[in-house]
Protein backbone atom coordinates (compact mmCIF):
# COMPACT_ATOMS: atom_id res chain seq x y z
CA UNK A 1 0.00 0.00 0.00
CA UNK A 2 1.48 3.70 -0.88
CA UNK A 3 2.21 5.29 2.37
CA UNK A 4 1.39 8.31 0.83
CA UNK A 5 -2.38 7.35 0.54
CA UNK A 6 -2.64 5.87 4.35
CA UNK A 7 -0.75 9.36 5.71
CA UNK A 8 -3.42 11.37 3.90
CA UNK A 9 -6.52 9.16 5.18
CA UNK A 10 -4.80 9.61 8.72
CA UNK A 11 -4.66 13.13 8.38
CA UNK A 12 -8.22 12.92 7.21
CA UNK A 13 -9.24 10.65 10.24
CA UNK A 14 -7.64 12.64 12.51
CA UNK A 15 -9.61 16.07 11.81
CA UNK A 16 -13.26 14.16 12.56
CA UNK A 17 -11.30 12.24 15.51
CA UNK A 18 -10.01 15.04 17.22
CA UNK A 19 -13.23 17.11 16.77
CA UNK A 20 -15.22 14.37 17.87
CA UNK A 21 -12.81 14.16 21.32
CA UNK A 22 -13.05 16.93 21.81
CA UNK A 23 -17.14 17.60 21.97
CA UNK A 24 -17.31 14.69 23.65
CA UNK A 25 -14.28 14.40 26.21
CA UNK A 26 -13.54 11.54 25.08
CA UNK A 27 -10.07 9.36 23.77
CA UNK A 28 -10.88 7.34 20.50
CA UNK A 29 -11.14 3.77 20.71
CA UNK A 30 -7.94 2.03 20.43
CA UNK A 31 -6.30 -0.87 21.40
CA UNK A 32 -2.14 -0.17 21.27
CA UNK A 33 -1.31 -3.04 23.48
CA UNK A 34 -3.13 -5.47 21.15
CA UNK A 35 -1.53 -4.27 17.98
CA UNK A 36 1.85 -4.37 18.95
CA UNK A 37 0.97 -8.04 20.32
CA UNK A 38 -0.50 -8.56 16.83
CA UNK A 39 2.59 -7.43 14.96
CA UNK A 40 5.01 -9.04 17.46
CA UNK A 41 2.91 -12.36 17.00
CA UNK A 42 3.23 -11.86 13.12
CA UNK A 43 7.36 -11.86 13.42
CA UNK A 44 7.51 -14.55 15.90
CA UNK A 45 5.45 -17.09 14.17
CA UNK A 46 5.58 -18.17 10.20
CA UNK A 47 1.97 -19.06 9.97
CA UNK A 48 0.36 -16.42 12.20
CA UNK A 49 -0.33 -13.74 9.53
CA UNK A 50 -1.99 -16.23 7.20
CA UNK A 51 -4.31 -16.92 10.35
CA UNK A 52 -5.21 -13.00 9.95
CA UNK A 53 -7.01 -13.47 6.91
CA UNK A 54 -10.45 -13.95 8.07
CA UNK A 55 -10.27 -11.11 10.37
CA UNK A 56 -10.14 -9.19 6.92
CA UNK A 57 -7.48 -6.91 9.45
CA UNK A 58 -6.13 -4.12 7.42
CA UNK A 59 -3.77 -1.34 7.79
CA UNK A 60 -5.85 1.15 8.46
CA UNK A 61 -7.02 -0.61 11.32
CA UNK A 62 -4.06 0.28 13.56
CA UNK A 63 -4.65 3.02 15.33
CA UNK A 64 -1.03 4.18 15.88
CA UNK A 65 0.18 5.19 12.38
CA UNK A 66 3.94 3.56 12.94
CA UNK A 67 1.80 -0.15 13.34
CA UNK A 68 0.28 0.94 9.58
CA UNK A 69 3.72 1.35 8.67
CA UNK A 70 4.68 -1.68 9.80
CA UNK A 71 1.90 -3.91 8.82
CA UNK A 72 2.10 -2.84 5.26
CA UNK A 73 5.48 -3.63 4.64
CA UNK A 74 4.86 -7.30 6.56
CA UNK A 75 1.79 -7.53 3.63
CA UNK A 76 4.32 -6.64 0.58
CA UNK A 77 6.54 -9.12 1.97
CA UNK A 78 4.02 -11.35 2.56
CA UNK A 79 3.14 -10.90 -1.58
CA UNK A 80 6.36 -11.06 -2.56
CA UNK A 81 6.75 -14.75 -0.35
CA UNK A 82 9.41 -12.84 1.62
CA UNK A 83 9.08 -14.67 4.93
CA UNK A 84 8.39 -12.26 7.93
CA UNK A 85 10.70 -12.16 10.98
CA UNK A 86 12.10 -9.38 12.77
CA UNK A 87 15.63 -9.15 10.66
CA UNK A 88 13.60 -9.69 7.27
CA UNK A 89 10.99 -7.03 8.46
CA UNK A 90 13.73 -4.44 9.58
CA UNK A 91 15.16 -5.33 6.04
CA UNK A 92 11.99 -4.06 4.93
CA UNK A 93 11.81 -1.11 6.72
CA UNK A 94 15.06 -0.05 5.39
CA UNK A 95 14.42 -0.59 1.79
CA UNK A 96 11.86 1.59 1.83
CA UNK A 97 13.21 4.30 4.11
CA UNK A 98 10.71 4.16 6.74
CA UNK A 99 12.88 2.35 9.48
CA UNK A 100 13.53 5.65 11.51
CA UNK A 101 9.76 6.97 10.75
CA UNK A 102 8.25 3.38 13.14
CA UNK A 103 11.12 3.91 16.07
CA UNK A 104 14.26 2.17 14.21
CA UNK A 105 15.31 -1.67 14.59
CA UNK A 106 14.69 -1.12 18.59
CA UNK A 107 11.12 -0.75 18.35
CA UNK A 108 10.79 -3.92 16.18
CA UNK A 109 12.30 -5.74 18.62
CA UNK A 110 10.14 -4.84 21.58
CA UNK A 111 7.02 -5.85 19.59
CA UNK A 112 7.92 -9.24 20.18
CA UNK A 113 8.42 -8.51 23.56
CA UNK A 114 4.43 -7.70 24.00
CA UNK A 115 3.65 -11.27 22.94
CA UNK A 116 2.45 -13.52 25.58
CA UNK A 117 1.21 -16.44 23.23
CA UNK A 118 0.76 -16.46 19.39
CA UNK A 119 -2.45 -18.73 20.06
CA UNK A 120 -4.76 -16.05 20.16
CA UNK A 121 -3.61 -13.65 17.23
CA UNK A 122 -6.92 -14.03 15.54
CA UNK A 123 -8.70 -12.45 18.54
CA UNK A 124 -6.49 -9.87 19.33
CA UNK A 125 -6.84 -8.75 15.07
CA UNK A 126 -10.26 -9.15 15.83
CA UNK A 127 -10.80 -6.36 18.60
CA UNK A 128 -8.31 -3.85 16.71
CA UNK A 129 -10.50 -4.45 13.92
CA UNK A 130 -13.49 -3.65 16.29
CA UNK A 131 -12.25 -0.07 17.79
CA UNK A 132 -11.18 0.73 14.07
CA UNK A 133 -15.10 0.33 13.23
CA UNK A 134 -15.69 2.10 16.63
CA UNK A 135 -13.62 5.09 15.07
CA UNK A 136 -14.93 5.10 11.25
CA UNK A 137 -18.74 5.38 13.29
CA UNK A 138 -17.55 8.36 14.75
CA UNK A 139 -15.61 9.91 12.15
CA UNK A 140 -18.76 9.10 9.97
CA UNK A 141 -21.15 10.68 12.21
CA UNK A 142 -18.89 13.59 12.86
CA UNK A 143 -19.15 13.82 8.82
CA UNK A 144 -22.32 13.44 8.58
CA UNK A 145 -23.31 16.49 11.55
CA UNK A 146 -21.06 18.55 10.09
CA UNK A 147 -22.91 18.55 6.53
CA UNK A 148 -26.10 18.66 7.88
CA UNK A 149 -25.23 21.80 9.31
CA UNK A 150 -24.22 23.28 5.83
CA UNK A 151 -27.73 25.21 3.98
CA UNK A 152 -26.09 24.09 0.72
CA UNK A 153 -26.21 20.47 1.18
CA UNK A 154 -28.95 18.66 -0.58
CA UNK A 155 -30.97 16.35 2.18
CA UNK A 156 -30.81 13.39 0.06
CA UNK A 157 -27.67 13.63 -0.79
CA UNK A 158 -26.65 13.32 2.59
CA UNK A 159 -28.88 10.17 3.03
CA UNK A 160 -27.76 8.41 0.10
CA UNK A 161 -23.85 9.44 0.98
CA UNK A 162 -24.58 8.43 4.92
CA UNK A 163 -25.64 5.03 3.60
CA UNK A 164 -22.97 4.52 1.57
CA UNK A 165 -20.19 5.13 3.92
CA UNK A 166 -21.90 3.01 6.53
CA UNK A 167 -22.38 0.00 3.63
CA UNK A 168 -18.54 0.31 2.96
CA UNK A 169 -17.96 -0.21 6.60
CA UNK A 170 -19.74 -3.67 6.28
CA UNK A 171 -18.85 -4.51 2.94
CA UNK A 172 -15.09 -3.91 3.33
CA UNK A 173 -14.21 -5.10 7.12
CA UNK A 174 -17.13 -7.44 8.14
CA UNK A 175 -16.54 -10.51 5.36
CA UNK A 176 -18.34 -13.75 5.97
CA UNK A 177 -16.05 -16.27 6.94
CA UNK A 178 -15.68 -19.99 5.85
CA UNK A 179 -19.42 -22.25 6.82
CA UNK A 180 -18.99 -25.65 7.39
CA UNK A 181 -20.32 -28.32 5.42
CA UNK A 182 -22.54 -29.58 7.87
CA UNK A 183 -24.48 -26.41 8.42
CA UNK A 184 -24.62 -25.68 4.42
CA UNK A 185 -26.09 -29.73 3.75
CA UNK A 186 -28.86 -28.81 6.31
CA UNK A 187 -29.85 -25.91 4.79
CA UNK A 188 -29.83 -27.06 1.27
CA UNK A 189 -31.71 -30.20 2.72
CA UNK A 190 -34.42 -27.69 4.43
CA UNK A 191 -34.72 -25.97 0.72
CA UNK A 192 -34.88 -29.43 -1.09
CA UNK A 193 -38.03 -30.33 1.11
CA UNK A 194 -39.56 -27.25 0.56
CA UNK A 195 -39.39 -27.37 -2.74
CA UNK A 196 -40.93 -31.32 -2.72
CA UNK A 197 -43.95 -29.79 -1.23
CA UNK A 198 -44.66 -26.69 -3.39
CA UNK A 199 -47.40 -27.54 -5.28
CA UNK A 200 -46.09 -24.86 -8.30
CA UNK A 201 -42.94 -25.52 -10.19
CA UNK A 202 -41.88 -21.76 -9.67
CA UNK A 203 -39.30 -21.68 -6.91
CA UNK A 204 -38.40 -17.64 -7.79
CA UNK A 205 -40.46 -14.67 -9.12
CA UNK A 206 -42.52 -15.24 -11.78
CA UNK A 207 -41.85 -14.28 -15.50
CA UNK A 208 -45.37 -14.33 -16.51
CA UNK A 209 -44.62 -16.62 -19.17
CA UNK A 210 -44.75 -19.97 -19.01
CA UNK A 211 -42.48 -21.15 -21.65
CA UNK A 212 -39.80 -19.02 -19.93
CA UNK A 213 -40.80 -20.09 -16.45
CA UNK A 214 -40.40 -23.27 -17.44
CA UNK A 215 -36.89 -23.15 -18.44
CA UNK A 216 -35.98 -20.49 -15.39
CA UNK A 217 -38.35 -21.66 -12.90
CA UNK A 218 -38.72 -18.14 -12.18
CA UNK A 219 -36.41 -15.31 -11.41
CA UNK A 220 -34.12 -16.72 -8.84
CA UNK A 221 -32.62 -15.06 -5.76
CA UNK A 222 -29.07 -13.26 -6.11
CA UNK A 223 -29.41 -14.57 -9.66
CA UNK A 224 -27.93 -11.27 -11.66
CA UNK A 225 -30.02 -11.28 -15.30
CA UNK A 226 -28.88 -9.28 -18.19
CA UNK A 227 -31.27 -8.51 -20.62
CA UNK A 228 -30.10 -7.46 -23.71
CA UNK A 229 -31.21 -6.39 -27.69
CA UNK A 230 -30.28 -3.41 -30.30
CA UNK A 231 -32.06 -0.16 -29.40
CA UNK A 232 -36.40 -0.18 -30.22
CA UNK A 233 -36.16 -3.70 -29.94
CA UNK A 234 -38.42 -3.51 -27.17
CA UNK A 235 -36.50 -4.13 -23.82
CA UNK A 236 -38.11 -1.13 -21.86
CA UNK A 237 -41.44 -3.22 -23.06
CA UNK A 238 -40.25 -6.49 -22.81
CA UNK A 239 -38.97 -5.42 -18.46
CA UNK A 240 -42.17 -3.71 -17.68
CA UNK A 241 -43.83 -6.58 -19.25
CA UNK A 242 -42.24 -8.60 -16.58
CA UNK A 243 -42.89 -5.71 -13.90
CA UNK A 244 -46.11 -5.93 -14.45
CA UNK A 245 -46.52 -9.45 -14.02
CA UNK A 246 -44.10 -9.64 -10.89
CA UNK A 247 -46.29 -7.31 -9.12
CA UNK A 248 -50.35 -8.36 -10.37
CA UNK A 249 -49.35 -11.69 -9.82
CA UNK A 250 -52.68 -13.04 -8.58
CA UNK A 251 -50.96 -15.40 -6.39
CA UNK A 252 -48.50 -14.18 -4.52
CA UNK A 253 -47.92 -10.29 -5.79
CA UNK A 254 -44.15 -9.60 -5.93
CA UNK A 255 -42.66 -5.73 -5.21
CA UNK A 256 -40.67 -4.31 -7.85
CA UNK A 257 -38.14 -1.41 -7.83
CA UNK A 258 -38.13 0.24 -11.34
CA UNK A 259 -35.03 1.75 -12.16
CA UNK A 260 -35.41 4.30 -15.27
CA UNK A 261 -31.88 6.01 -15.96
CA UNK A 262 -33.73 6.72 -19.84
CA UNK A 263 -37.32 7.46 -19.22
CA UNK A 264 -39.11 9.88 -17.07
CA UNK A 265 -42.03 7.75 -15.00
CA UNK A 266 -44.94 9.42 -16.29
CA UNK A 267 -43.67 7.92 -19.69
CA UNK A 268 -43.23 4.23 -17.62
CA UNK A 269 -46.70 4.34 -16.38
CA UNK A 270 -48.24 5.49 -19.56
CA UNK A 271 -46.50 2.52 -21.58
CA UNK A 272 -47.53 0.20 -18.28
CA UNK A 273 -51.97 1.62 -18.53
CA UNK A 274 -51.27 0.76 -22.52
CA UNK A 275 -50.32 -2.72 -21.99
CA UNK A 276 -52.93 -3.19 -18.68
CA UNK A 277 -55.45 -1.50 -20.72
CA UNK A 278 -54.64 -2.52 -23.97
CA UNK A 279 -55.38 0.90 -25.63
CA UNK A 280 -52.45 2.11 -27.88
CA UNK A 281 -49.53 3.65 -26.59
CA UNK A 282 -50.30 6.46 -29.02
CA UNK A 283 -53.46 7.62 -27.76
CA UNK A 284 -52.50 7.71 -24.36
CA UNK A 285 -49.86 9.72 -24.72
CA UNK A 286 -51.40 12.58 -26.75
CA UNK A 287 -55.07 12.11 -24.64
CA UNK A 288 -56.74 11.28 -27.52
CA UNK A 289 -58.92 8.91 -26.23
CA UNK A 290 -62.77 8.19 -26.78
CA UNK A 291 -65.02 7.86 -24.21
CA UNK A 292 -65.52 4.06 -23.65
CA UNK A 293 -61.94 3.76 -23.60
CA UNK A 294 -61.36 6.65 -21.36
CA UNK A 295 -63.65 3.92 -19.31
CA UNK A 296 -61.73 1.06 -20.19
CA UNK A 297 -58.51 2.90 -18.85
CA UNK A 298 -59.76 2.85 -15.75
CA UNK A 299 -61.38 -0.27 -15.40
CA UNK A 300 -58.75 -2.50 -16.61
CA UNK A 301 -56.02 -0.12 -16.14
CA UNK A 302 -55.72 2.74 -13.17
CA UNK A 303 -58.12 0.28 -10.91
CA UNK A 304 -55.87 -2.95 -11.19
CA UNK A 305 -52.43 -0.91 -10.84
CA UNK A 306 -52.99 2.07 -8.89
CA UNK A 307 -52.18 -0.69 -5.24
CA UNK A 308 -49.22 -2.72 -6.79
CA UNK A 309 -46.32 -2.51 -5.52
CA UNK A 310 -44.23 -1.26 -8.03
CA UNK A 311 -41.67 1.18 -7.68
CA UNK A 312 -40.39 3.61 -9.65
CA UNK A 313 -37.12 5.36 -9.36
CA UNK A 314 -36.70 7.67 -12.79
CA UNK A 315 -33.14 9.50 -11.45
CA UNK A 316 -30.67 10.29 -14.21
CA UNK A 317 -26.84 9.40 -14.42
CA UNK A 318 -27.92 7.35 -11.45
CA UNK A 319 -24.52 6.06 -10.07
CA UNK A 320 -23.75 2.58 -8.70
CA UNK A 321 -23.16 3.99 -5.44
CA UNK A 322 -26.48 5.65 -5.31
CA UNK A 323 -28.68 2.57 -6.71
CA UNK A 324 -26.63 0.31 -3.69
CA UNK A 325 -28.44 2.68 -1.40
CA UNK A 326 -31.74 3.01 -2.71
CA UNK A 327 -32.11 -0.28 -3.19
CA UNK A 328 -31.18 -1.51 0.29
CA UNK A 329 -33.82 0.91 0.95
CA UNK A 330 -36.52 -0.34 -1.09
CA UNK A 331 -36.15 -4.02 0.27
CA UNK A 332 -36.04 -3.14 3.91
CA UNK A 333 -38.46 -0.70 3.81
CA UNK A 334 -41.25 -2.54 1.07
CA UNK A 335 -39.82 -5.98 1.03
CA UNK A 336 -39.55 -6.05 -2.30
CA UNK A 337 -38.44 -8.95 -4.35
CA UNK A 338 -37.02 -7.58 -7.97
CA UNK A 339 -35.23 -5.07 -9.09
CA UNK A 340 -35.04 -4.04 -12.75
CA UNK A 341 -32.31 -1.29 -14.57
CA UNK A 342 -33.30 0.21 -17.98
CA UNK A 343 -30.35 0.44 -18.13
CA UNK A 344 -26.71 -0.70 -17.27
CA UNK A 345 -24.80 1.36 -19.70
CA UNK A 346 -26.48 4.88 -18.61
CA UNK A 347 -25.35 4.08 -15.12
CA UNK A 348 -22.35 5.53 -13.96
CA UNK A 349 -19.07 4.42 -11.51
CA UNK A 350 -16.45 5.57 -9.46
CA UNK A 351 -17.49 9.18 -11.54
CA UNK A 352 -14.09 9.47 -12.98
CA UNK A 353 -15.45 10.52 -16.33
CA UNK A 354 -11.44 10.30 -17.87
CA UNK A 355 -11.21 6.68 -16.56
CA UNK A 356 -11.56 3.41 -19.42
CA UNK A 357 -15.10 3.18 -19.57
CA UNK A 358 -14.72 -0.47 -20.10
CA UNK A 359 -13.01 -0.57 -16.26
CA UNK A 360 -16.06 1.47 -15.11
CA UNK A 361 -19.19 -1.02 -16.34
CA UNK A 362 -17.10 -4.20 -15.46
CA UNK A 363 -16.83 -2.12 -11.69
CA UNK A 364 -20.69 -1.98 -12.08
CA UNK A 365 -21.70 -5.49 -13.02
CA UNK A 366 -19.52 -6.95 -10.50
CA UNK A 367 -20.96 -4.66 -7.98
CA UNK A 368 -25.03 -5.29 -9.24
CA UNK A 369 -23.96 -9.21 -8.76
CA UNK A 370 -22.62 -8.56 -5.22
CA UNK A 371 -25.86 -6.55 -4.44
CA UNK A 372 -27.72 -9.13 -5.76
CA UNK A 373 -26.38 -11.72 -2.93
CA UNK A 374 -26.59 -9.22 -0.09
CA UNK A 375 -29.98 -8.69 -0.81
CA UNK A 376 -31.08 -11.95 -1.53
CA UNK A 377 -33.25 -11.02 -4.41
CA UNK A 378 -32.83 -11.40 -8.21
CA UNK A 379 -31.41 -8.14 -10.29
CA UNK A 380 -32.56 -7.99 -14.18
CA UNK A 381 -30.37 -5.21 -15.86
CA UNK A 382 -31.02 -3.84 -19.55
CA UNK A 383 -28.06 -3.78 -21.83
CA UNK A 384 -27.28 -2.38 -25.31
CA UNK A 385 -26.03 -4.28 -28.05
CA UNK A 386 -22.55 -3.23 -30.01
CA UNK A 387 -23.24 -2.77 -34.06
CA UNK A 388 -21.54 -5.56 -34.53
CA UNK A 389 -25.01 -7.71 -34.89
CA UNK A 390 -25.65 -4.91 -37.94
CA UNK A 391 -22.39 -6.00 -39.74
CA UNK A 392 -22.80 -9.71 -39.67
CA UNK A 393 -23.88 -11.20 -42.71
CA UNK A 394 -25.10 -14.30 -41.41
CA UNK A 395 -27.46 -14.78 -38.92
CA UNK A 396 -28.56 -11.32 -36.71
CA UNK A 397 -29.04 -13.28 -34.17
CA UNK A 398 -27.34 -11.49 -30.86
CA UNK A 399 -24.33 -13.43 -29.40
CA UNK A 400 -22.55 -13.15 -25.69
CA UNK A 401 -19.83 -11.37 -27.66
CA UNK A 402 -22.30 -8.67 -28.98
CA UNK A 403 -22.60 -7.38 -25.09
CA UNK A 404 -21.64 -4.08 -25.13
CA UNK A 405 -18.99 -2.07 -23.84
CA UNK A 406 -17.49 -5.19 -21.02
CA UNK A 407 -17.28 -8.62 -21.41
CA UNK A 408 -17.35 -8.23 -17.72
CA UNK A 409 -20.87 -8.14 -18.05
CA UNK A 410 -20.97 -11.80 -19.86
CA UNK A 411 -18.99 -13.17 -16.69
CA UNK A 412 -20.76 -11.70 -13.70
CA UNK A 413 -24.30 -12.10 -14.82
CA UNK A 414 -25.75 -15.41 -13.75
CA UNK A 415 -28.17 -15.49 -17.05
CA UNK A 416 -28.30 -13.35 -20.20
CA UNK A 417 -31.28 -13.16 -22.50
CA UNK A 418 -31.13 -11.40 -26.00
CA UNK A 419 -34.36 -10.15 -27.68
CA UNK A 420 -34.37 -10.60 -31.60
CA UNK A 421 -37.79 -9.81 -33.72
CA UNK A 422 -36.69 -10.66 -37.72
CA UNK A 423 -38.97 -7.72 -38.64
CA UNK A 424 -36.91 -5.39 -36.68
CA UNK A 425 -34.16 -6.33 -39.95
CA UNK A 426 -36.78 -5.99 -42.39
CA UNK A 427 -36.89 -9.98 -42.27
CA UNK A 428 -40.69 -9.88 -43.73
CA UNK A 429 -41.59 -13.70 -43.99
CA UNK A 430 -39.55 -16.51 -42.83
CA UNK A 431 -38.53 -19.55 -45.25
CA UNK A 432 -42.12 -21.22 -44.90
CA UNK A 433 -43.31 -17.94 -46.37
CA UNK A 434 -45.08 -16.92 -43.42
CA UNK A 435 -45.30 -13.26 -41.98
CA UNK A 436 -42.91 -12.47 -39.17
CA UNK A 437 -44.81 -9.23 -37.59
CA UNK A 438 -44.79 -9.76 -34.30
CA UNK A 439 -42.55 -12.25 -33.71
CA UNK A 440 -40.33 -12.09 -30.63
CA UNK A 441 -37.66 -14.50 -30.13
CA UNK A 442 -35.99 -14.52 -26.32
CA UNK A 443 -32.70 -16.03 -26.62
CA UNK A 444 -31.21 -17.60 -22.92
CA UNK A 445 -27.50 -17.63 -24.44
CA UNK A 446 -26.27 -18.11 -20.77
CA UNK A 447 -27.91 -19.67 -17.78
CA UNK A 448 -25.76 -20.96 -15.13
CA UNK A 449 -28.02 -22.78 -13.66
CA UNK A 450 -30.21 -24.30 -16.20
CA UNK A 451 -30.93 -25.02 -19.76
CA UNK A 452 -30.04 -22.81 -23.03
CA UNK A 453 -33.35 -22.13 -24.83
CA UNK A 454 -34.97 -19.75 -26.97
CA UNK A 455 -38.31 -18.77 -26.36
CA UNK A 456 -40.83 -17.55 -28.81
CA UNK A 457 -43.61 -14.75 -27.89
CA UNK A 458 -45.70 -12.02 -30.19
CA UNK A 459 -44.93 -9.07 -29.42
CA UNK A 460 -47.73 -6.02 -29.82
CA UNK A 461 -45.49 -3.03 -29.39
CA UNK A 462 -48.68 -0.99 -29.91
CA UNK A 463 -49.73 -1.24 -27.04
CA UNK A 464 -46.57 -2.32 -25.12
CA UNK A 465 -47.34 -5.87 -24.86
CA UNK A 466 -45.86 -9.40 -25.45
CA UNK A 467 -47.88 -12.70 -25.36
CA UNK A 468 -47.31 -16.03 -24.96
CA UNK A 469 -47.39 -18.12 -28.59
CA UNK A 470 -46.94 -21.84 -28.34
CA UNK A 471 -44.12 -22.73 -30.58
CA UNK A 472 -46.36 -24.99 -32.72
CA UNK A 473 -48.35 -21.94 -33.49
CA UNK A 474 -45.54 -20.35 -34.57
CA UNK A 475 -44.40 -23.08 -36.70
CA UNK A 476 -47.39 -24.21 -38.43
CA UNK A 477 -49.21 -20.60 -38.68
CA UNK A 478 -48.61 -17.33 -37.85
CA UNK A 479 -51.00 -15.15 -39.39
CA UNK A 480 -50.98 -17.06 -42.95
CA UNK A 481 -51.27 -20.82 -43.08
CA UNK A 482 -50.87 -22.37 -46.74
CA UNK A 483 -52.12 -25.50 -48.40
CA UNK A 484 -49.11 -27.07 -49.98
CA UNK A 485 -48.35 -25.94 -53.99
CA UNK A 486 -49.89 -22.48 -53.06
CA UNK A 487 -48.50 -19.11 -53.71
CA UNK A 488 -47.79 -16.94 -50.88
CA UNK A 489 -50.00 -13.90 -51.07
CA UNK A 490 -52.74 -16.33 -52.83
CA UNK A 491 -56.13 -15.43 -51.53
CA UNK A 492 -58.44 -17.88 -53.86
CA UNK A 493 -60.53 -20.22 -52.45
CA UNK A 494 -58.68 -22.82 -54.40
CA UNK A 495 -55.19 -21.83 -54.10
CA UNK A 496 -54.89 -20.94 -50.32
CA UNK A 497 -56.77 -20.27 -47.17
CA UNK A 498 -56.45 -17.53 -44.32
CA UNK A 499 -56.44 -17.68 -40.82
CA UNK A 500 -56.69 -15.16 -38.32
CA UNK A 501 -54.21 -16.31 -35.54
CA UNK A 502 -56.42 -15.68 -32.23
CA UNK A 503 -54.45 -13.65 -29.63
CA UNK A 504 -53.15 -16.27 -26.63
CA UNK A 505 -53.61 -14.70 -23.36
CA UNK A 506 -50.82 -12.06 -22.08
CA UNK A 507 -49.58 -15.04 -19.62
CA UNK A 508 -51.55 -18.17 -19.65
CA UNK A 509 -52.86 -20.31 -17.45
CA UNK A 510 -53.21 -18.87 -13.80
CA UNK A 511 -51.77 -15.83 -14.48
CA UNK A 512 -54.67 -15.04 -17.05
CA UNK A 513 -57.03 -13.61 -13.81
CA UNK A 514 -58.35 -10.32 -14.75
CA UNK A 515 -57.38 -10.52 -18.13
CA UNK A 516 -59.80 -10.48 -21.33
CA UNK A 517 -58.48 -11.80 -24.64
CA UNK A 518 -57.24 -9.61 -26.81
CA UNK A 519 -59.38 -7.98 -29.85
CA UNK A 520 -56.84 -8.99 -32.31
Amino acid sequence: MDISNINRDKKRRKTTSDLSTMVFGKIPPQARELEEAVLGAIMLEKSAFDSLIDTNLKPECFYVEAHQIIFTAMQDMQQRGIPIDILTVVEELKRKDQLELVGGPYYITKLTNSVVSTAHIDAHARIILQKFIQRELIRISGEIISDAYEDSTDVFDLLDDSETKMFNITNNYLKKNFEDIGNVLAKTINRIDELRTRKEDISGVPSGFHSLDRITYGWQNTDLIILAARPSVGKTAFALNLARNAALNPIKPVGVGFFSLEMSASQLVQRILSAESEIPIEKISRGKLEDYEYQQLHTKGIKRLEKAPLFIDDTAALNIFEFRAKARRLVNKHNVGLIIIDYLQLMSGTGDRNGNREQEISTISRNLKALAKELGIPIIALSQLSRAVETRKESKMPQLSDLRESGAIEQDADMVMFIYRPEYYEIGANEMGESTKGETHIRIAKHRNGALETIKLKAHLEIQKFEEVPDSEFQQSNWKQLRPGTVPGSSSEEGGKLYIQKGSKMNGGDFDEGFEEPPF
